[in-house]
């Protein structure tokens, strides 16, 4: 079943929960944190759940739940320790078009609740039945961070997929349009450390889709511009698995154009390369004469940790010190910050701001442009809400 992700304005809404445990409690916490008006229909009550009805933030009714409560509910949640109990309450409250959540079988209702960790429920290791046909593999671009910028083909298939397979810069937003019925497995790398090696990941990815699953491999960016996905799909065709690819919008277009640096002008760049700062052997001897080159914009990825070498190496075979750079961490996200320097000092002003990953680092006369075009800090700074930055970006 795919599931539309919304968000419910609950604030002094009636809510009526059924059942009295830990697991209601942990629901109830967060209709509260919404501002809801919660009524809890429950035999005994949570110890928490208890002090919550002496300080007033919810009623209490003793007892069992009876159709007649369901007036003028905006949400119902069914969290008694009891399935049948709990089917009875989503069937009357489904007949009356009123939005319920079944915490023990979402499938039950027409609402799936988060839990406090932003996992859906139930837990991702409940089993789920398994399609007979021959499972395939979609390889997923999830852009640079705003989730504005996912296409409509990965978000259908998202909401499609029987299992996700998600790396470490994938956004919590793009994490929720996930199926909620989907098993989500995090398979992020940071330097130095990988959850799970490559070699491993390849062997995932094969062995779930032979079980007969949908699955999602969900990467940031695109996943054809160092993302490794050409190694995974050719893991996958040496199987014989069907896979797809669907691009996704790379963090050099992503990045530059939140933070108003065209990649390329008929003024200042004619032409725009983009250079892995961290390749595969760990030898950062890249041809850097070519990069030198003047009427150009380079693009380094992964290349925070080596932003000293980068920069020398290119001043060594060439670029002037005063050639304009700048560095953009955690790009198109609300925590967007652009630093602009040359090469002389960019590595300096890394240092001293504490520049964090992700980090993109841009190269070349177009970075002059970014005090004439930086939009998205214009519109945060002018008080635009988050939502219609968003929906003008």
């Amino acid at each position: 079943m795919a599931y539309l992700p919304v968000f419910l304005n609950l604030d002094n809404r009636a809510c009526l929960v059924i059942g009295g445990s830990d697991t209601a409690a942990s629901a109830i916490e967060r209709l509260l944190q919404a501002g809801a008006q919660i009524t809890v229909v429950a035999a005994e009550l949570d110890d928490s759940l208890r002090q919550h009805v002496e300080q007033g933030r919810l009623r209490h009714r003793s007892g069992r739940f009876e159709p007649e409560l369901l007036s003028e509910q905006t949400l119902v949640i069914a969290a008694t320790t009891d399935p049948a109990h709990n089917r009875w309450v989503a069937e009357h409250a489904m007949r009356r078009n009123i939005l319920v959540s079944v915490l023990d079988n979402p499938e039950l209702g027409n609402v799936i609740l988060r839990d406090e960790g932003g996992n859906y429920q139930p837990n991702s290791s409940r089993a789920r039945p398994r399609r007979q046909a021959p499972g395939e593999v979609y390889l997923v671009g999830a852009g640079p961070g705003d989730v504005d910028l996912l296409t409509l083909r990965a978000l259908r298939l998202l909401q499609q997929a029987d299992t996700v397979l998600y790396d470490r810069l994938i956004s919590p937003a793009v994490l929720e349009l996930i199926n909620p019925a989907a098993e989500r497995i995090y398979v992020g790398k940071v330097r130095g450390y990988h959850s799970l090696p490559q070699p491993e990941i390849n062997a995932l990815l094969i062995r779930l889709a032979r079980e007969g699953r949908r699955v999602c491999r969900l990467k940031g960016g695109d996943p054809f511009i160092f993302g490794r996905g050409g190694e995974e799909l050719e893991a996958l065709a040496e199987q014989g698995i069907t896979f797809e690819v669907v691009p996704g919008v790379t963090a050099a277009s992503g990045c530059a154009a939140y933070g108003g640096i065209p990649l390329t002008h008929r003024d200042y760049a004619q032409s725009c390369t983009f250079v892995t700062g961290h390749p595969k052997s760990g030898d950062i001897e890249l041809d850097w004469e070519r990069f030198a080159r003047p009427d150009q914009t380079v693009v380094f990825y992964m290349g925070l940790h080596t932003l000293p070498v980068l920069t020398r190496k290119l001043c060594e075979h060439g670029a002037p010190e005063d050639l304009p750079a700048a560095l953009v961490e955690k790009g198109t996200t609300k925590e967007q910050r652009v630093l602009t320097g040359t090469l002389a000092n960019l590595a300096q002003l890394a240092e001293h701001h504490q520049v964090k990953a992700p980090a993109l680092i841009i190269v070349g006369k177009v970075v002059t442009l970014r005090q004439r075009l930086a939009w998205f800090e214009a519109r945060a700074a002018a008080g635009t809400p988050a939502s219609l930055l968003r929906q003008a970006g």
